[in-house]
């Protein structure tokens, strides 16, 4: 029995030292695997979650995948996350990513909410062969150096300072490869903006960041200097932005380095708060001076930037086009949406201030057909404006070109972790923190920037072409319909006529 009870001893205490010694190596086995895996995602330059966190970050992707079997239980659904939704987030994503962007089993979306949008399809669409590309279009015929592009989807206004060096960078090359504008936003132009020689348009904000003197006036000299770029095509006066109608740009203290200052004429750490408008601009005629002076020192076209609260003021507007006449009037007018945007901003003036462009898109248009204007002036529409069917709706009401900010924020990375008024983005799109900013990598990115934006004209072009027409900038008010409130939906000329003039 105590032999039995020795060999039996000895047999666990074998078993635990090979217990032990498998825990061990198991130990090691993991560290080793996890360096290695550490390794790969700090040295990879696809993801900037995984660079940024390495291992962790990996725990993100594993969630999403499983969000899409549990979601239904516990988390939102595809279409009810604000500001953009799952479903729009995932769309943009895949077309950045140059994936298939294919559906099965039927729409998510409930196609009887009233506001829907609905497109009416033809039942002779066109055949791929007899499509065209987007037609091309000047702005600016009257100027020196107009400006004439087919560019149909355009990237909106983020400055160097909101974005970082490398999400400018991404921005800038993939726009030169996707043959699209990149607006500077109010930061001024900086050396990043000009690395991929795209085509650009020059923001000048309320405090005139780039273009000013030492007390903040509107410098003609300074003006000068950027319209000698050959890559600056077009001069925007931002009165007013979606994310905060109202009030001016507002730029951290923390974010505002030396290199920024510099390009800005500012005060390095100190936060940059700009007027809530512009000093010398307190009138429609000021305004109108305003556009004719830029005009004339730079010999590029010049329009403005606003988020309407009515129709009043277009109107007033157009009156004193009329009287001043054609050379003073903007060669283009971007209308923004009061639906937010990637600026820090007032939840005040975020949430209830201004209109949606659904509401100011058809007012704009019809206000300047009324005052024979149309011809003369472009419209740049600007908003939540990521989807295909958001972008052929816009040309649908008039729009000749749409741009976006948020949209191209997804094709660099963004995951929605609204901090762009922070200095801790994760993604490195929105911080200056080095670190944060080595998860972002330029040359991939800027493939993702001009893969949406490509992609974006594509599915545009497919809506178009099953409404019948050659190419998206014939579609008129009659290719579209909009869900009432009884469920049934009405053509877009019946609730917005086409104006004549007066």
């Amino acid at each position: 029995m105590e032999k039995v009870i020795e060999n039996l001893s000895n047999w666990l205490h074998v078993t635990l030292i090979f217990l032990a010694a498998m825990l061990i190596i198991g130990l090691i086995s993991l560290v080793v695997y996890i360096a290695v895996i550490y390794v790969i995602d700090v040295t990879q330059t696809k993801q900037a979650i995984r660079k940024n966190y390495p291992v962790i970050g990996r725990f993100r992707y594993f969630f999403e995948h499983a969000g899409e079997f549990f979601r239904q239980y516990f988390f939102a659904m595809d279409r009810e996350e604000m500001p953009f939704n799952r479903a729009q987030r995932s769309w943009v994503y895949r077309a950045a990513k140059g994936i298939d962007n294919t559906i099965a089993f039927g729409s998510t979306r409930d196609i009887r909410k009233p506001g829907s949008v609905l497109f009416v399809n033809s039942p002779y669409p066109t055949l791929g062969e007899d499509s065209v590309p987007p037609r091309e279009i000047t702005i600016g015929e009257n100027c020196r150096v107009p400006y004439t592009t087919s560019s149909l989807f355009n990237i909106s206004g983020m400055s160097f300072g909101a974005l970082s060096e490398p999400a400018i960078l991404a921005l800038s090359s993939g726009a030169a490869k996707a043959g699209i504008w990149l607006n500077t936003g109010e930061g001024g132009l900086s050396p990043y903006h000009l690395t991929g020689h795209c085509d650009i348009v020059f923001q000048i904000g309320t405090a005139k960041n780039g273009v000013r003197d030492l007390e903040g006036n509107l410098n003609d000299d300074k003006l000068k200097q950027v319209a000698a770029h050959p890559e600056v095509r077009m001069f925007e006066i931002k009165l007013s932005q979606g994310a905060k109608p109202g009030k001016g740009g507002i730029l951290p203290a923390e974010k505002v380095t030396q290199e920024i200052a510099n390009i800005r004429g500012i005060e390095a750490g100190k936060a940059a708060i700009s007027p809530n408008r512009h000093y010398d601009i307190k009138s429609d005629e000021d305004l109108l001076k305003m556009i004719h002076r830029i005009r004339q020192v730079t010999g590029k076209p010049v329009g403005f930037k606003a988020v309407l609260g009515s129709a009043l003021w277009i109107n007033s507007l157009c009156i004193v086009i009329k009287e001043k006449g054609l050379e003073y009037a903007p060669d283009f007018i971007t209308l923004d949406s009061a639906e937010g945007g990637t600026g820090a901003a007032p939840m005040a003036l975020m949430d209830d201030m201004g209109l949606p462009l659904r509401e100011t898109l058809p007012i704009l248009v019809d206000v300047l057909t009324e005052y024979d204007l149309r011809k003369h002036i472009k419209i740049i529409v600007a908003g939540k404006l990521v989807t295909p069917a958001d972008v052929a709706w816009a040309l649908c009401m008039g729009a000749d070109f749409i741009s976006t900010a948020r949209g191209f924020m997804f094709a660099l990375g963004c995951i929605q972790a609204l901090q762009c008024n922070k200095n801790t983005c994760p993604t490195g799109i929105t911080t200056h923190n080095k670190k944060l900013q080595r998860g972002l990598e330029p040359a991939a990115k800027a493939e993702r920037v001009a893969s949406y934006a490509k992609q974006m004209v594509y599915e545009v072009g497919v809506i178009a072409h099953a409404c019948g027409v050659k190419q998206p900038r014939e579609l008129n008010r009659g290719h579209a319909r909009v869900v009432n409130d009884l469920g049934l939906s009405v053509p877009l000329y019946e609730l917005h006529p086409d104006k004549k003039p007066l």
